[in-house]
């Protein structure tokens, strides 16, 4: 079945208070994308950030960013005040989150919310902290020795905690323990927002695409409560790190230096530790795009002592054997590879075997240079399982785009357009509608792209520091008049049903979880 979508993090949503949270206006999205005729919403992953503010950089796996818990919602409860959060400096320009600026002022108004929240009482805070023990006891833990020792990384601790000694373990439990049920804390009001939103989105039709990044950070819960899943040496240090070798963009290649994970070890546990990952993301989300797919069939290993990614070599990784054990123990998977970049024949191999589809991105589909052949994004070669974008977060906005790319690069695009001598905004609305209008089961738009605006909302330059991540709308750009714009152009390409018969069955279900979602409100109020 055909369908669209809207590419916009959690984090670029209109709000009060530095970032986009849980809040109303995530809420007014959802209201948004169904009157846009849209049923998917992609988001980045959810994971807390760490230095670089990068949502591919977390420090668990498993937990989610504080930052996106509604204050307002922790208001209604009783346990903020308005003034308080008023009072914080989350930054002048609503465009741009300070991040800076967001570390300073909301972590001091969640540890006011947690110390008047009485949750140790809380069934349903209990219930959360049981069913999730294999991961959060590790990253309360980490989180709360982390603070204490001044954000360090848990390389850097004394030898007794950072390899884990029984003796600092219970010291360090009892030293923090009101530190360590604040990060609990946190994560069950992650938990408790965000699975609410996400019944809302459902109940008006919209599925949430979510990204699973192929790496974990060294500064991590995981690697430092798991080190046999990674290559580590004796002293729980990186053998070596992931990254990709150069190309023409990048002519040192890219120094991720993310832990490489010991595949052998995986395979002698049956894959456990992802098959309870990937069941957390189906938790969280209903499609999973599998960030960096090509490091399954192949990984880029560059050794720990080294500088840039020049000296590093291609390694096998699990392959198939890997999404069959997870097939396995958790049923059919509804999985998008990201499958960009240099892409070989066993990947393609491996692709295909799986059955997912993979993704189609126009901004690559136009090279005049290309004399091989037609290039494998242009549209009239895409198949029908596969998922097309006109740019992705690590993309420019297409109305930059267009003001970088070369004249015969242009002339290009508006002969296969078959526009002439067209405007920026004109040439983005007809990609748009040729990516609406390709064979690709699924299409994902960013909104920036809808909005038509240029670099400066651009939300990531891959391997560049400063200024990623920080774009935010505005309210006022999601108008009814943009939402009829976008359901009329997803109506004529066949990607939203004509008839809103169904629109009355989802209201009614959305207006169920909005009063369920009061009503919780009400009781913990009185």
């Amino acid at each position: 079945m055909r369908s669209s979508g809207i590419l916009l993090p959690i984090s670029s949503l209109p709000s009060n208070y530095g970032i986009g949270c849980f809040s109303k206006e995530a809420y007014d999205f959802v209201d948004f994308l169904a009157e846009a005729g849209q049923s998917l919403w992609q988001i980045l992953p959810l994971g807390q950030t760490s230095y670089g503010d990068s949502p591919y950089q977390s420090f668990s796996t498993f937990a989610g960013n504080p930052y996106f818990i509604s204050l307002e919602d922790l208001i209604e409860e009783g346990v903020l005040t308005k003034e308080e959060c008023d009072a914080c400096d989350f930054g002048k320009n609503k465009n741009y989150i300070d991040y800076g600026k967001m570390y300073e002022a909301r972590y001091p108004l969640l540890h006011k919310a947690f110390e008047r929240s009485n949750v140790a009482g809380d069934k349903a805070y209990a219930k959360f902290c049981k069913e999730n023990k294999s991961w959060l006891e590790d990253y309360a833990l980490y989180m709360a020795i982390k603070a204490d020792h001044d954000a360090a990384s848990w390389s850097e601790w004394e030898d007794d905690i950072r390899l884990r000694k029984p003796a600092a373990m219970k010291a360090y439990k009892q030293k923090l323990a009101t530190e360590i049920e604040f990060n609990k804390y946190m994560q069950f009001k992650f938990c408790e927002q965000w699975t609410k939103l996400k019944a809302y989105a459902n109940s008006k039709g919209v599925s949430i695409i979510g990204d699973i990044p192929i790496y974990v950070s060294f500064d991590s819960s995981d690697a430092w409560a798991n080190p046999k899943l990674f290559q580590f040496d004796d002293n729980c240090q990186p053998i070596a790190v992931a990254g990709c070798p150069p190309d023409g963009f990048s002519p040192t290649g890219q120094l991720w230096g993310n832990p490489l994970y010991d595949w052998e070890y995986h395979k002698q546990t049956g894959y456990e530790w992802w098959i309870e990952r990937m069941k957390a993301c189906y938790k969280m989300y209903d499609i999973i795009r599998i960030d960096h797919f090509r490091g399954f069939d192949e990984y880029y290993s560059i050794p720990a002592y080294e500088e840039t990614a020049k000296f590093g070599e291609w390694m096998p990784g699990p392959g198939y054997e890997l999404f069959e054990a997870i097939e396995k123990k958790l049923g059919k998977l509804n999985i998008i590879v990201e499958d960009l970049g240099f892409i070989t024949d066993s990947v393609r191999a491996l692709v295909k075997k799986t059955g997912w589809p993979n993704m189609k991105v126009l901004e690559f589909a136009f090279d005049s240079r290309d004399d091989a052949g037609p290039s494998e994004y242009i549209p009239y070669v895409y198949e029908k399982n596969s998922i097309v974008y006109t740019g992705t977060h690590d993309n420019e906005t297409l109305y930059g785009w267009m003001d970088k790319i070369g004249k015969d690069d242009r002339k290009m695009i508006e002969t296969y357009l078959d526009v002439k001598d067209a405007d920026n905004k004109r040439l983005v609305h007809s990609l748009i509608a040729l990516a609406l209008s390709s064979v690709a089961d699924r299409c994902v738009i960013p909104m920036q792209d809808y909005l038509c605006l240029g670099n400066e909302a651009r939300m990531n330059e891959p391997s560049t520091l400063g200024n990623n991540w920080k774009w935010r709308v505005s309210a006022n750009k999601l108008t009814k008049k943009l939402a009829k714009e976008i359901r009329t152009m997803s109506v004529v390409y066949g990607r939203t049903p004509k008839t809103s018969k169904t629109s009355t069955k989802s209201t009614k279900a959305a207006d169920k979880v909005k009063e369920t979602a009061k009503g919780s409100k009400k009781t913990k109020k009185n």
